[in-house]
């Protein structure tokens, strides 16, 4: 029998309760007994001790929304998660697993949209990716030497493209066939079989492809019909799993569908979770609206419904215009389509009429936005003229006797991705993020794990 005491630490037990000096006792990995620090406890004489004094000791912390799919093949430790103390990761998330489709079209699903690079993904995929099952992926992740716990949803994208094929599963004419609705069905229930969480899903159209055969097209999970998601939503009410989505947040219509579906009057309620609540410098009013929707889930509709939220400020990180956060206006999508292409992107920076439908679209104070747009609240982190560092692309202007969009588009013109800026979009006031804490209707846990390296990913969201 493995013994192991902690001694003196600040033990928090997860209940809420005060935290206090303890010691624990642990047999076989799990918690035998707990008392007053430096008190009666012994493990005996094999049994491994660590001073915990002047440190706390509390459960590993659950990471509910991770892209660690593609890390899981090449350093299956995990460990930048692990050392901030994670236990428990989730992957699968935002309609894209590597589970059914082939190696190429998992890929293709994963690497843009997660900012993560193609040419590593791909090339590992391919190499190791023998199964087209939720059973094969499941016996090749046991076999893994990872180092947190791994749960996985199965991504509606990744069963649509392997039911459909990649060109039909993006293509808004195409309908499933019978055939291929049965066998996404059967996909999806053979996951739920194998342990899976449940289905995971993406309407959200910045979300884009990689790849050359249907380079900039929206996810496929983008494309579903009312019957198809109605299908698959019956086979996660009926067993009791998770539906995990996004609204669509440019329209942000579908919500309203999302939480009918959701809904418990007369029939079970489907778990459900979205993508996020948080309070949004761009607009102030969503937190009282995903509140509101939390709310009307609940009580009204007697659902079970769950708002993801990454609970600390939300920082971005930018190479020049490398952000998904630039696919939410149809100028910055213009940009972000032409990433294989320096000299195209250079001559779009400097086109007078496409500077002109940037400045209206930037400044178009009607639309729903992520990004907030304010060029004073962006400060340039890094760039090959020293004399810019620390300084924000308005102080820039303002230097320059400027435009501050023309000069935000000729510093992208000149630089490009060498060009690296900080802004924070959400999250910014202490007191709201307190709130979104204590709201009942939201899961504290939403750290992207995995992807957009360069970008975003809060690994570490415990501390």
């Amino acid at each position: 029998m493995r013994t192991t005491l902690i001694r003196d630490g600040l033990f928090f037990d997860g209940t809420g309760a005060p935290a206090a000096r303890s010691d624990l006792l642990i047999r076989d990995g799990k918690i035998a007994e707990v008392a007053p620090a430096r008190g009666s406890l012994a493990g005996g004489d094999d049994c491994h001790v660590i001073d915990a004094a002047g440190c706390w000791v509390l459960p590993g912390f659950l990471d509910t929304h991770t892209h660690y799919d593609g890390e899981l093949a090449l350093a299956p430790g995990l460990t930048e998660s692990v050392r901030h103390g994670v236990t428990t990761v989730v992957i699968g998330c935002c309609s894209v697993s590597f589970v059914a489709a082939d190696a190429e079209d998992c890929s293709d699903m994963f690497t843009r949209v997660e900012a993560v690079p193609r040419e590593v993904v791909l090339p590992a995929l391919r190499e190791i990716k023998r199964w087209d099952s939720p059973r094969g992926w499941r016996e090749w992740v046991d076999a893994l030497p990872h180092g947190p716990n791994v749960a996985s949803f199965l991504g509606h994208s990744d069963i649509r493209c392997r039911a459909m094929g990649l060109e039909r599963a993006v293509s808004r004419r195409a309908r499933p066939s019978r055939a291929e609705l049965r066998l996404m069905e059967e996909l999806l229930d053979e996951a739920l079989d194998c342990g899976f969480l449940g289905l995971s899903g993406m309407t959200n159209p910045w979300d884009k492809l990689d790849g050359e055969r249907a380079w900039s097209k929206p996810l496929p999970s983008v494309f579903a019909g009312r019957r198809e998601l109605r299908r698959l939503r019956r086979i996660l009410r009926r067993r009791g799993f998770i539906h995990q989505t996004a609204p669509n947040l440019v329209t942000r219509v579908n919500l309203i569908g999302m939480v009918l579906a959701g809904a418990g009057l007369g029939r079970r309620a489907l778990k459900t979770t979205l993508i996020a609540m948080m309070d949004l410098k761009a607009d102030t009013y969503i937190f009282k609206l995903t509140s509101a929707a939390a709310w009307l889930a609940n009580t009204v509709l007697r659902g079970d419904f769950r708002w993801q939220s990454p609970p600390v400020p939300f920082d971005l990180y930018y190479d020049g215009m490398d952000s998904v956060l630039f696919e939410e206006f149809p100028t910055g999508e213009a940009i972000r389509d032409l990433a294989h292409d320096r000299a195209g992107r250079d001559r779009l920076l400097r086109d007078p009429s496409y500077r002109k439908k940037f400045r209206r679209e930037l400044h178009k104070r009607l639309a729903p936005k992520v990004w907030h747009r304010d060029l004073d609240d962006a400060v340039i982190l890094d760039a090959p003229d020293p004399a810019l560092v620390g300084r924000s692309f308005v102080d820039v202007a303002r230097a320059r006797g400027a435009d501050p969009v023309d000069t935000f588009l000729d510093l992208m013109s000149e630089y490009d991705r060498a060009l690296r800026w900080h802004t924070r979009i959400a999250n910014h006031r202490p007191e709201v993020l307190a709130e979104i804490f204590r709201h009942r209707g939201t899961l504290m846990s939403f750290a992207d794990s995995g992807a957009h390296l360069r970008n975003m990913a809060f690994y570490n969201f415990p501390l």
